[in-house]
């Protein structure tokens, strides 16, 4: 698969634009649920219901906003099985997979800096 280039306007991939396209990619993406359901997704294909365990805390109805919304980002593939009843599968696509990379980077930097994070809110809080 080959990952088209970016054809539009310099506006449009300014994240700094209000109006700008990179700006609403980047508030989809960028949600604790989505980042979430990336990770889970990791190189593996999943059933719904298997990607609703593997996020804790998730409602199926912010699941389901959540995959349609990276499915339209073109970040997940979702693949129906006309079965009875049907099955319904999700698998990053090579984009997601790239923006997979940069999640685990966050949750190292996550990892790394926990207990300066934690030190920190401790000293403003007091």
């Amino acid at each position: 698969m080959v990952t088209k280039q970016f054809r539009g306007s310099p506006e449009d991939a300014d994240l700094t634009r209000a109006d700008s396209l990179a700006r609403e990619i980047f508030s989809d993406v960028a949600n604790k649920w989505a980042l979430l359901i990336i990770d889970a997704l990791g190189e593996s294909t999943l059933r719904f219901g298997e990607v609703r365990d593997d996020v804790e805390g998730i409602s199926h109805k912010m699941l389901t906003q959540n995959l349609r919304m990276l499915e339209r980002n073109g970040l997940v593939e979702r693949t129906v099985h006309p079965t009875v009843p049907p099955r319904v599968e999700y698998t990053l696509t090579e984009p997601g997979r790239a923006l997979r990379e940069t999640v685990h980077r966050m949750c190292d930097w996550t990892h790394r800096y926990l207990g300066h994070i934690e030190d920190s809110r401790r000293r403003f809080d007091t």
